[in-house]
């Protein structure tokens, strides 16, 4: 930063109150309330601040004036020794309390500078805090049934999650009161939770519907069973009905995604018929005895 002095456009000899003026002047004119979307007077309006807040103030202004703090107000080092005041009010900018202290007295006046800064502090006092933006992973199981969650923030903190039964991936839940504070009058803003259900490796997925692969024995293709299968919550037991081939298909209703209008969607269970490993003598004795097994082709029953 530049020397406070040339900063504000005065002398090192400039009296209090030539200080005080030449900051009101120069405030007024790069404010950027009168300046909306010039980043320019934005930046020059923050040296000016920090300026002020070093030669308005008579103590800061000797020690200064003295070399023992440079412009920043962070000490400067005495002898062979070196503080790091690394918490200074360096580098704070446009939009922080601070920059507005320095001339809240200003804003006693009845000009018309005077009302924009009553107005700016109120308004300041009366903000609302922003929105925090946040993204939380769930299982399918947690979108189905609902669960209470932990989230943890990049600050360290934490927020307790409670995800109702039925959410879909790309929700949001608004958590109302923990984002952001706002001013001293202001109400804090909300955080928003976006909800991304994670795929489970079992299923795949067909709009709100499911499905799976299930492996049966040649017996059970033959005889039927029931046969226990998975769902996103738990297990079902499925009757497989005699004759049961590769092209069979199950539904199990109700047990699919939920949908955005209510309701779950279906799992649809297609059966894959698994021999037994290894080699079966008495297997290959029946197949190659089983006369209907020599004339059937299914492949001219469906073609490819």
């Amino acid at each position: 930063m530049s020397n406070p002095y040339d900063v504000l456009g005065v002398a090192p000899s400039a009296s209090a109150e030539d200080i005080k003026k030449a900051y009101r002047r120069l405030a007024r004119k790069l404010h950027p309330d009168l300046n909306p979307g010039d980043k320019a007077a934005e930046e020059r309006f923050k040296e000016v601040a920090v300026a002020y807040r070093l030669l308005g103030d008579a103590e800061q202004r000797r020690r200064y004036d003295a070399g023992e703090i440079d412009e920043t107000g962070a000490e400067r080092p005495q002898h062979r020794y070196y503080r790091d005041y690394a918490g200074s009010d360096h580098g704070q900018g446009y939009g922080d309390d601070a920059d507005y202290a320095g001339y809240a007295d200003f804003a006693e006046g009845d000009d018309p500078f005077a009302e924009l800064l009553r107005r700016s502090a109120q308004a300041r006092a009366r903000r609302r805090g922003q929105d925090l933006h946040y993204r939380l992973a769930i299982s399918l199981a947690d979108a189905i049934n609902g669960t209470r969650t932990r989230l943890t923030l990049p600050t360290g903190d934490t927020l307790d999650v409670s995800v109702p039964a039925g959410v879909v991936s790309g929700q949001t839940l608004r958590l109302r009161g923990k984002g952001a504070p706002g001013g001293e009058q202001g109400q804090a803003g909300d955080a928003l939770i976006e909800l991304d259900v994670q795929p489970d490796p079992r299923f795949s997925r067909e709009g709100d519907d499911l499905s799976l692969e299930v492996p049966i024995s040649l017996r059970e293709a033959v005889l039927g069973g029931p046969v226990r299968v998975p769902t996103p919550t738990g297990h079902v037991e499925l009757t497989v009905p005699p004759g049961s081939d590769g092209s069979s298909r199950l539904r199990v209703k109700g047990h699919g995604l939920p949908r955005r209008g209510g309701g779950r969607g279906d799992e649809y269970v297609r059966l894959r018929i698994v021999l037994p490993r290894g080699e079966d003598a008495e297997l290959k004795e029946f197949v190659s005895r089983w006369s209907a097994g020599q004339t059937h082709v299914p492949r001219e029953e469906h073609p490819a």
